[in-house]
């Protein structure tokens, strides 16, 4: 097979190409570049192998690039990297690998072209097409990568138990593509997967984090997380998800199966963000149900407080998945906390509860309301269109109160400072209190959001404490 026509949108290859003829080598693009070309999915990483130097091959395109364009060079990995125009290439030379039990780095040798398809994931990622001029164009495709796109399956090269053990973090880049793709993995394949699944345990955390993040920014997430389930990878890493799944029985009263309606929810949040760490929110949002699963006979089976102990738990989670510990966990636990806080609103609106509400999320209320109409996952549609009808009340009302009252995010009229020299007090509880009372105040609608309204309840409120306000000229 010729691709020759499907490098033509870029004069890269040909550039390429003649670099390599001047340098007597062998040239090809490779990997995930030629994968997408077939897919027809947009890439600007382009990889490059050379049977000889990748980093000569590099300095060569470079020159014929102009004086303008730099080569990065790392020496220590065999590699090289030119940014030019909107596009990253990559050079490296031809290599073979072979690997130690208790280490996923590689010992490389240099290699033929074979050798190096051989060291490739996966059949879909060990295509090369050549880019020298006299075989321009020509596809090597020695594991029928081809036909597994076809047939849409994840596959390796060669043995899968080896290539799996030799770099387990292959095992979660298989679930990625997957996901991504939509594809199935094929049987020997996933066989291997739950075996090898302890093998994570030689991978970095953030290298294991990284593809996760890939999955759940898939089109449906949810197909990922099955795959990591069922393969056992996902109790590698994640045990407290894993905890979600099952359901049990008491008589004839059960729970719904938290896992699989977290994933619901999770592809419902998907269809209306790309959002990571709203995502990452449906993931958590009853991560505490099994902790705080009860049962009995009035009430049937109850979580109560998984919400706020699950927000406690959301900043160990990120801590333990090296996820971000910055506003993006913030972000998250706010949610977490907040998610049922909506709902008693769409059964009876008050303008107190909205402001609360609105003051407790901040800029976090638009992605919570996303989470809240993700949440309702009840079999019985009627039940389920009534909530969100509900659920645009509640949206129009909290545009009516902070257009009015302007709670998001507010800052206190009066400042702590601000009252400690109007009467002349120490730092003290006392400063709080008074704060206090302004803040439930304005949330409760006694007064508006506004400095002199403010003013005068605290002067009040003063009086009432037998407080003098500082006379001053």
């Amino acid at each position: 097979m010729n691709l020759a026509s499907s490098l033509d949108g870029y004069s890269i290859f040909k550039t390429v190409g003649t670099a390599a003829d001047k340098l007597g080598l062998e040239a090809y693009v490779v990997g995930g570049y030629v994968r997408d070309i077939l897919l027809k999915r947009p890439s600007k990483d382009i990889d490059f192998v050379a049977v000889g130097s990748g980093i000569a091959l590099a300095e060569a395109v470079a020159a014929e690039l102009g004086p303008s364009v730099n080569v990065a060079v790392f020496k220590n990995f065999g590699t090289a990297q030119i940014r030019f125009d909107d596009m990253e290439l990559e050079f490296v030379g031809a290599r073979k690998e072979s690997y130690r039990s208790d280490s996923r780095k590689p010992i490389v040798e240099d290699g033929t072209l074979e050798d190096d398809q051989k060291r490739r994931d996966f059949t879909i990622n060990a295509l090369a097409i050549s880019v020298n001029q006299k075989t321009y164009g020509e596809l090597i495709d020695p594991f029928d990568g081809i036909g597994d796109m076809k047939r849409k399956i994840i596959r390796t090269p060669l043995d899968p138990a080896i290539t799996f053990s030799d770099d387990p973090l292959r095992m979660m880049r298989a679930v990625r593509f997957a996901s991504q793709l939509n594809f199935d993995i094929e049987a020997d394949t996933f066989s291997s997967l739950m075996e090898q699944a302890p093998r994570l345990k030689i991978v970095s955390q953030e290298r294991i984090t990284d593809e996760l993040n890939k999955i759940i920014m898939s089109p449906v997430p949810s197909y990922g997380f099955k795959l990591l389930f069922h393969s056992k990878l996902l109790k590698e890493f994640f045990p407290e998800m894993v905890a979600l799944h099952g359901v049990e029985y008491i008589g004839n009263n059960a729970h719904k199966d938290n896992f699989f309606h977290t994933l619901q929810v999770l592809d419902n949040v998907s269809k209306v963000s790309d959002d990571l760490w709203l995502r990452w929110a449906a993931i958590l949002h009853d991560i505490a149900k099994p902790a705080t699963k009860r049962y009995d006979k009035v009430h049937g089976w109850t979580f109560h407080g998984h919400e706020e102990k699950g927000a406690r738990m959301t900043p160990g989670i990120f801590r333990k998945l090296k996820l971000p510990m910055d506003e993006r966990m913030t972000f998250v636990q706010t949610l977490v906390r907040l998610h049922l806080r909506p709902i008693p609103l769409a059964k009876e609106v008050t303008d107190s509860a909205i402001r609360r509400l609105l003051f407790d999320a901040g800029d976090a209320i638009d992605a919570l309301m996303k989470l809240c109409r993700a949440d309702i996952t009840s079999k019985n549609l009627q039940k389920v269109d009534k909530f969100l009808k509900n659920f645009d009340l509640v949206e129009q009302k909290m545009k009516e109160v902070e257009e009015k009252d302007h709670i998001r995010n507010f800052q206190p009229p009066v400042t702590g400072d601000e009252i400690i020299k109007m009467f002349n007090l120490p730092p003290s509880r006392i400063i709080g209190d008074l704060k206090e009372r302004i803040k439930e105040a304005i949330l409760e609608g006694e007064i508006r959001n506004d400095r002199e309204e403010a003013l005068a309840l605290l002067m009040r409120i003063a009086k009432e404490k037998g407080l003098e306000p500082v006379q001053t000229d």
